[in-house]
This record gives C-alpha cells, structure tokens and sequence, in this order.
C-alpha cells in the first residue's frame, strides 16, 4: 500500500506540514518495497490561486490508498482528492513524518 504524506522535506525525519495546497513536499511510502519518495511541491508557492487542486492532481499522480495530513485539503482540493478514494488522516501537523507514519499505524489520527 501507499501512504502519502504532506511535509516541509524530503525525509522521513522532515516535519509534517499541516496545510495540504501548499505543502513543499508529497512524500510516498510504498509499504510493500519499504522505499520512500518525495514529489517537489514548492512550485505552487507562485501560484495566487488553486494550489490546493494542483496539489491533489500531483498525489493522484502517485496514487497512494492513504493520505496523512495536519489540517486536510480545503474545499476544491477535497472534491479532487476524493474522486481517487483516498482515505484521509488527519492530526498529524506537530510530528515528523515518520512519527505520523507511527501514529497512523497505532490508530491515533482521525480519519476525515
């Protein structure tokens, strides 16, 4: 399965970035390969608008089951997002990734 995460780089140790339209990073955890990539988000920050729905048609691209966020995608972003069913989890703005990871894997984040 794949697990995306938004974070502000491109590591497992890198903090998670509560915003989803704006997150400097998309990064994919394939669980079956134990591999770890990260999609360069930062070009969005030129854009006045839309950056939620550009944010969401890149992790279709990558096409995880699951995404962990902070605060989830806002409006546009969310109607895009859930035409994949991508299961959403949120909570997880003050961790690193791998500690969201952990935490997604124990139960502790709310699924939206």
């Amino acid at each position: 399965m794949k697990i995306a995460l938004t974070a502000q780089g491109p590591h497992w140790d890198s903090a998670m970035d509560p915003r989803f339209g704006r997150t400097p990073y998309i990064l994919i955890y394939d669980e079956d390969t134990d591999e770890l990539t990260a999609i360069d988000n930062r070009a969005v920050d030129n854009e006045a608008h839309g950056a939620g729905p550009l944010t969401a048609r890149k992790l279709l691209d990558a096409a995880p089951q699951v995404l962990i966020t902070g605060n989830g995608p806002g409006g546009n972003a969310a109607a895009v997002v859930a035409t994949a069913e991508i299961a959403i989890y949120v909570g997880a703005g003050n961790m690193t990734a791998k500690e969201a990871y952990a935490a997604y894997k124990d139960g502790k984040l709310e699924k939206m």
